[in-house]
């Protein structure tokens, strides 16, 4: 990908100290660990990048290293090797928290080793299992670990952040979205067009630019086009880019309307996966199958479950070089993360020649998706436009926030704590899901009190209570009634989802307080439920549902996690003060 490491566009300004020098060679050599981290793209398969800087006291540099592929020596070991004796008490700059994918520390304990007196790190790794561990492992033997953005802020700081973001944009979407890193590269003449109205577009960019699109595929883990261009193009997909590294082929067609022959069905050197509706023309998938094409069939054939295949089989960045008829739904859909356009210095008109891009939903300019960190690059005669749809994701999961966790609770550190996940009722802290069967009773409207077979029950009902219609009356008995928590909830969703007339007016402002005073009840009534809670003191709790990313906290943290929020509040308020004040609006069993 053309990450434009040396162009940041918009840095966003922090503030500043007396420490500017010293804070310019920490940016400095960042920037260049991200920068050689990037050295091994297109010769090995797409994979986390880490590059690693030695800097000795005055700022020299005497080691560098990257990892050039997966299960090679790591980043910091080669610069360490390079440097030899210098590297006794000289500063790491990393451009990313190491990963201990295996469990060696190999990364970790050769920085030890070597006398490593200050590490500097650029981000933290962005899958949840390895965020922090080697922090935690450095700082755990005397080593001073500073982290951009967290213990060092300033402009330069943030550029380099930003590089640091760039190289490994890949590993960071893929690790928010559940999705590989999904980039959509198109050709186009100066008024729009991809080829002509006869289907005829071969070339409308440049030797320069074709040359480009070679080094992007190289970068990805596969190329998908849709069935128009293996019938009209009749393309190769090779990368021809002078690396080792060669993507495979996807083609996504739903009737598998595909021709017999194609260049894409020759599997000597590269791999071609077709991906399709169950059932579509099982004697042309057995034509494929003898050509040694893999086919797989899909329920719902459509963009976002063809890449949650493709994540699953551990893909890290896909190039879509389809036409506007597949581009349009994969946008849509919300897979399509960088948009890389070549437009040429041509125009070629016609009414019916297509464009990038097909039918989008959108009416009005106010609409359009605008692109994020834009680049222009002159590529001979044509001008690559590039930038994201969607921003880089943030390091910090959304639930706990570095801010966020330590105002809700003191106790918490917000990096070093432990977190402790919860979700079904037979974890082992499943006890925290307001699915546990643990009946709270709540005060009424006539001052009384209500016995709620648990917290979802009560949840549920209150989406409905207080408005005059019989139905959500009888709709509130009907889930109060219900045999279990997971019969509450779906009533409650059905309803909501059918009836979205019935739900009262101010639901979305005071679900939260719904919630909360359900939790405090149920806190404060069971005493072996209350001290679960305070026994959690100081770690981070999280809701780890992976689809509720209203009160979860969603597969890779980039869920809200509310209920988490609410357990860490609770819990804060039961360390300072007595439980008597709970029993205003809840009653003991």
């Amino acid at each position: 990908m053309a990450f434009c490491l040396r162009s940041i566009c918009s840095p966003i300004v922090c503030r500043t100290n007396d420490n500017n020098k010293s804070y310019a060679i920490d940016a400095t050599n960042i920037r260049r660990a991200a920068e050689i981290a990037d050295k091994s793209a297109g010769f090995t398969s797409p994979h986390p990048n880490f590059g690693c800087v030695l800097a000795i006291p005055g700022g020299r540099v005497v080691g560098e290293g990257y990892l050039y592929a997966q299960g090679t020596k790591s980043a910091e070991v080669q610069a360490l090797e390079a440097a030899g004796e210098l590297s006794k008490r000289a500063t790491a700059y990393l451009n990313m928290e190491p990963g201990d994918c295996h469990g060696d520390h190999t990364a970790v304990s050769a920085l030890i080793k070597a006398g490593i007196e200050r590490v500097v790190i650029g981000i933290r790794h962005p899958l949840q299992h390895l965020r922090g561990q080697a922090i935690w492992a450095l700082r755990g033997e005397g080593v001073q670990v500073d982290v951009l953005g967290e213990n060092l802020h300033n402009k330069n700081i943030e550029e380099a952040i930003k590089s640091c973001l760039m190289v490994n944009a890949p590993l960071l979407f893929r690790a928010a979205s559940r999705v590989p890193f999904s980039v959509l590269k198109y050709a186009m003449t100066l008024d729009g067009k991809i080829a002509s109205s006869s289907g005829h577009a071969s070339w409308i960019s440049s030797k320069q630019s074709r040359s480009r699109v070679f080094e992007l595929r190289g970068r990805t883990d596969a190329v998908i086009v849709g069935g128009n261009t293996v019938r009209r193009d009749n393309p190769r997909l090779t990368a021809r880019h002078g690396g080792g590294h060669f993507p495979v082929r996807i083609v996504m067609s739903q009737t598998l309307n595909l021709p017999e022959v194609a260049n894409l069905w020759d599997v000597s050197e590269v791999p071609t996966i077709v991906v399709t509706q169950r059932g579509a023309k099982k004697s042309f998938q057995r034509l494929l199958a003898s050509k040694g094409v893999e086919v797989v069939e899909f329920d719902h054939l459509n963009p976002r479950d063809v890449m949650e295949y493709f994540h699953d089989r551990g893909y890290l960045s896909i190039l879509w070089e389809c036409g506007g008829t597949l581009s349009a739904p994969a946008i849509s859909s919300g897979v399509i993360h960088k948009v890389c356009a070549f437009v040429a210095p041509k125009m070629i008109g016609g009414k019916n020649a297509p464009t990038p891009v097909g039918e989008l939903g959108m009416v009005e300019m106010s609409q359009a998706l605008e692109l994020i960190d834009v680049c222009y690059e002159q590529i001979g005669p044509d001008i690559l436009v590039s930038g994201f749809l969607q921003p880089i994701p943030d390091l910090t999961p959304a639930i706990p926030s570095v801010e966020e966790t330590f105002a809700i609770d003191p106790t918490v550190s917000p990096h070093d704590s432990s977190i402790i996940f919860f979700y079904k009722t037979w974890d082992p802290y499943g006890a925290f899901s307001n699915f546990s069967p643990h009946p709270i009773r709540m005060s009424d409207d006539t001052g009384g009190y209500e016995t709620w077979l648990s917290v979802e029950h009560y949840y549920q009902a209150h989406k409905f209570v207080g408005v005059r219609d019989p139905v959500a009356r009888k709709s509130v008995e009907d889930i109060k009634s219900a045999k279990s928590p997971e019969e509450a909830a779906r009533m409650g969703r059905t309803l909501l989802r059918q009836r979205p007339d019935l739900v009262r007016s101010d639901w979305e402002t005071v679900k939260i307080e719904v919630m909360y005073k359900a939790l405090k009840c149920k806190f404060s009534i069971y005493p072996h439920l209350n001290l679960m809670l305070l026994s959690t003191a100081g770690s981070i709790l999280v809701e780890a549902s992976p689809h509720d990313l209203f009160w979860g906290g969603g597969r890779e943290g980039e869920g809200l996690n509310y209920l988490g929020r609410l357990l860490m509040q609770l819990r804060s308020e039961f360390l300072g003060e007595s439980l008597i004040s709970n029993q205003t609006s809840c009653s003991a069993l």
